[in-house]
């Protein structure tokens, strides 16, 4: 029975073998593992590329974390973080032991060349070279998805919504901040020592940390998931439409379950709340990202039936990189004389007739050059968009790469989903901007305004990038620009997950 499959970059990288770890390819304990190595990856004949979808993990021998991501590169493989960046270590404890194990720290490739701690150096030490050369800001920092402190980032987070549920903002982001920092370590924080030079670390958080690692837990993470109101404004805030206003004017009549409010007729719900009641239990449910992928389909074919030149680019996170999410986001662009202006009208009509949306909010663009960028850091953009839920047909869906299982109930009961959908259009000419903004993280965009103003004296939103000192604004026909505008290395989607 196949376990993983694996391609295994020799010491010149200078080509890639696939190898197919199996149970039958693996030699008994007792055999010598490096005489078998060679027999295992031509076992497999032709050779799998590493950009391969079946690819889980990257082998290397003799190479350097920083080799292996810019071989990567090199080869059109731009979302790494998808990959288990191993050392040839691995592969021989899978051969001893006769079949896959799991990977352990020892076993991981870590980025080395920007904190030159040498193998002399105490495990203790090294991680203090990388905790002092990290930025407050996340835009210059790389993260990916491999996240090393899950068990603090996860606690933080609840305590983050908590403090965001009362409307109280300077904890929020602190715990918001820190959790940033914390997904960007290459290693796993251990003891208190391992904080030291790292932003964003002040005493409350400090106090978190250190009782995890004493305890395993924060208790006062799990003491607010048994917390009513916590559990009311987290129940509340899961249907579509509901915000903190209206999860606060719930709470203070009385209400504690989704069942109570929708008991009470004297209410009155919005449209977009009426939707979120009328389709909860698919819009709460995962979106896996071959849904994300059909809906892509739907999306394209529809705007380009009127557009065929038109741009139709998934952002937010499955553009970073991520397999699930709960909704998928479009952002929508055309060369040439406004001709997007139109377009999201002619494919709601279309999607009516079609029979395919279930719900939508058209909100026209309130765009005015005079007022851009926006001072304010979290301000939200002026482009024409449309918050919309599909019903999406299963045989649409290609299942062979996510586990549906959950839902295999309902799929007996109806054959398609209700899954939100976000599409944004902005003129060709802002579309680098837009692109940056709506791809993501909440917390990379934050930083990245902050260090536009605070470093670099420029303002920075969905629209443009105005320098302060030499009054104009900076054009910019891609991301990239963007950044060397901003005098920052280039982060891919995938290292923005902050």
């Amino acid at each position: 029975m196949l376990g993983v499959m694996a391609a295994l970059i020799p010491p010149n990288i200078s080509h890639t073998a696939g190898l197919c770890i199996e149970q039958a390819a693996l030699p008994a304990p007792r055999e010598q593992p490096g005489q078998h190595l060679r027999g295992c990856i031509s076992m497999m004949g032709e050779a799998i590329p590493a950009n391969c979808d079946s690819v889980t993990h990257i082998v290397a021998e003799n190479n350097s974390c920083a080799e292996v991501l810019e071989w990567l590169r090199g080869h059109k493989v731009r979302d790494s973080s998808r990959f288990e960046l191993l050392d040839i270590s691995w592969f021989t404890a899978c051969m001893e032991a006769g079949k896959p194990v799991d990977s352990e720290k020892k076993h991981r490739l870590i980025v080395q060349q920007a904190y030159p701690a040498t193998s002399d150096t105490p495990e203790s030490e090294a991680s203090s070279s990388v905790a002092g050369r990290v930025s407050q800001y996340a835009c210059q920092r790389r993260t990916t998805l491999n996240n090393c402190n899950k068990k603090f980032t996860d606690a933080f987070e609840i305590l983050a919504e908590n403090y965001e549920f009362r409307e109280n903002e300077v904890p929020c982001l602190a715990f918001m901040r820190a959790a940033s920092v914390l997904k960007f370590l290459p290693f796993t924080v251990v003891r208190m020592e391992d904080l030291k030079g790292l932003p964003c670390m002040g005493g409350e958080i400090r106090n978190v940390i250190e009782e995890i690692i004493e305890e395993g837990e924060s208790s006062r993470a799990k003491d607010m998931l048994t917390d009513e109101r916590y559990q009311s404004f987290k129940l509340f805030t899961s249907v579509f439409g509901v915000g903190l206003k209206t999860s606060e004017k719930w709470y203070r009549m009385g209400f504690r379950t989704l069942e109570e409010v929708k008991a009470d007729k004297t209410l009155k719900l919005s449209r977009m709340q009426k939707a979120g009641f009328l389709y909860h239990e698919d819009l709460v449910s995962n979106v896996f990202k071959a849904e994300a992928d059909a809906v892509s389909l739907i999306v394209k074919d529809a705007v380009r039936t009127f557009l065929p030149d038109a741009l139709v680019t998934t952002t937010g996170g499955f553009r970073r990189g991520k397999k699930i999410g709960h909704d998928v986001d479009f952002l929508i662009t055309c060369p040439g004389l406004r001709q997007e202006e139109e377009v999201l009208h002619k494919v709601i009509d279309l999607w009516k007739k079609q029979g395919l949306l279930l719900y939508y909010d058209l909100i026209e663009s309130t765009l005015e050059q005079a007022k851009l960028p926006s001072r304010k850091v979290d301000a939200f953009d002026h482009f024409q968009k449309c918050f919309a839920i599909l019903k999406l047909h299963q045989q649409r869906v290609d299942t062979s790469s996510c586990d549906t299982s959950e839902e295999s109930d309902k799929a007996e009961v109806k054959d398609w989903k209700a899954i939100r959908v976000d599409l944004v259009v902005s003129p060709f000419e802002q579309y680098a901007y837009a692109l940056l903004g709506w791809t993501g993280s909440r917390q990379f965009e934050r930083d990245l305004r902050r260090y536009a103003t605070h470093e670099r004296k420029m303002m920075l939103d969905n629209h443009a990038l105005y320098d302060k000192t030499k009054r104009i604004f900076l054009k910019a026909k891609s991301e990239e620009e963007i950044f060397a505008h901003l005098g920052l290395d280039y982060l891919e989607p995938w290292e923005r997950n902050a």
